[in-house]
């Protein structure tokens, strides 16, 4: 059935009758308002923990803590290649470092006497590698352009400079002590004189520092070890019934002959004069009976009748057996030759001119030998006298 226009529910309605919701999604806008874009929306509101102070507080010791530890080893670094680098010396130099010095002190010394650049990082890196305890006091030599961590290790190491002091065989006591109290190196002084044959003369190797007493106590040390070592492997049947007669023994060989080869020898003939209770005929051991310790400090070696003659007990021309002590400090050498002598029948030995000894078993081939050398002295008396005069 058809419907009049007015009855048409479904038709268009009049404009006033519409309701159109404001801002809402189908209200039309103008064409200005069309091509403004829409409002961002808000940001959500700050949360109540990001304004609180320890966590304001808790952040900023973080960012400190990782500075520090980026400046920590940017520093580290930096020191590490100082400490290892290459110093400023331009040529060597020697560097003492006192008993007792501090870590701080060496360090200072080291920077003020320009043999490192900074005693500050020389510090630090010492205590970084735990080595400020460890310095040891001495003389050390640093070569040019040391690196502080060298210099460190040599303190460390105790790799000082050594120096040294030789007591020539045979010497005396008193010998070796005018020696090492003229040392200049040595520290501190020696007053009294060592008992004879107590000191074992070698060339002795010490740092700055060292005292006197020190080298003696080692050369009383090593005298007594070898003694003992020596003794324990003697030959059985030796007229020496004790450690004290090897020394003396010894003792006279060392000063009846220069020549190591010959002391077997020269031990063997007094060997064999004591067997026989014969004199030992020694001209040391007068003139260490008649002069001490200094009977080497001067030539004595002319031995006259007076000398001869005049009672001492160390007289060798006059008693029978071993004098009552030694007449110097024997070798080693001297020692070891005594304790196993050569095996000979020789009595008699004299100087043949050359350095060494001429040995007979006869008093007669003796005289022979003694002919020789008399007339081998006189030709060399006579040379000097004509050397003398053309100068």
């Amino acid at each position: 059935m058809a419907q009049s226009p007015e009855d048409n529910s479904n038709g268009p309605q009049d404009q006033s009758d519409l309701h159109i919701q404001p801002g809402g999604p189908s209200a039309p806008r103008s064409p200005s308002r069309a091509i403004q874009p829409e409002a961002a929306p808000p940001p959500p509101p700050r949360s109540r923990h990001a304004r609180n102070p320890i966590v304001i507080t808790i952040n900023f010791l973080l960012s400190m803590a990782v500075l520090g530890i980026i400046v920590a080893g940017a520093a580290l670094y930096w020191g590490k290649g100082e400490f290892d680098a290459a110093g400023p010396l331009t040529e060597e130099k020697l560097f003492i470092v006192a008993s007792g010095m501090s870590l701080p002190q060496i360090a200072g010394k080291l920077e003020e006497e320009g043999v490192i650049t900074n005693s500050l990082v020389f510090e630090a890196g010492t205590r970084l590698f735990k080595n400020e305890n460890k310095i040891k006091a001495g003389e050390y030599a640093f070569p040019a352009g040391i690196s502080m961590k060298t210099v460190m290790e040599d303190l460390v190491g105790g790799r000082a400079v050594y120096h040294s002091v030789t007591f020539p065989e045979g010497w005396s006591s008193a010998q070796i002590i005018n020696r090492l109290n003229a040392n200049k190196i040595l520290t501190g002084e020696i007053s009294a004189i060592p008992a004879e044959g107590s000191l074992l003369p070698e060339t002795y190797t010490f740092t700055r520092g060292t005292t006197k007493a020190r080298i003696i106590e080692q050369m009383e040390k090593s005298m007594d070890e070898h003694i003992a070592r020596i003794w324990e492997k003697r030959s059985q049947g030796l007229p020496i019934d004790t450690p004290e007669e090897l020394v003396i023994l010894a003792s006279i060989v060392e000063k009846e002959t220069s020549k190591v080869d010959e002391h077997p020898r020269v031990a063997s003939v007094f060997v064999n004069r004591l067997r026989k209770g014969m004199p030992l005929q020694s001209d040391p051991t007068i003139l260490y009976g008649l002069f001490g310790g200094d009977a080497w400090t001067k030539d004595r070696s002319a031995i006259t009748r007076s000398m001869l003659k005049e009672k001492n007990p160390y007289n060798t021309y006059q008693i029978k057996a071993l004098p009552p002590g030694p007449i110097g400090n024997p070798s080693v050498a001297a020692l070891e030759a005594v304790a196993n002598p050569a095996r000979t029948k020789d009595l008699y030995f004299v100087a043949d001119g050359t350095g060494g000894h001429a040995f007979a078993e006869t008093y007669k081939q003796h005289q022979r030998n003694v002919a020789n050398w008399r007339k081998v002295e006189k030709e060399i008396r006579a040379k000097q006298a004509a050397e003398k005069k053309n100068n």
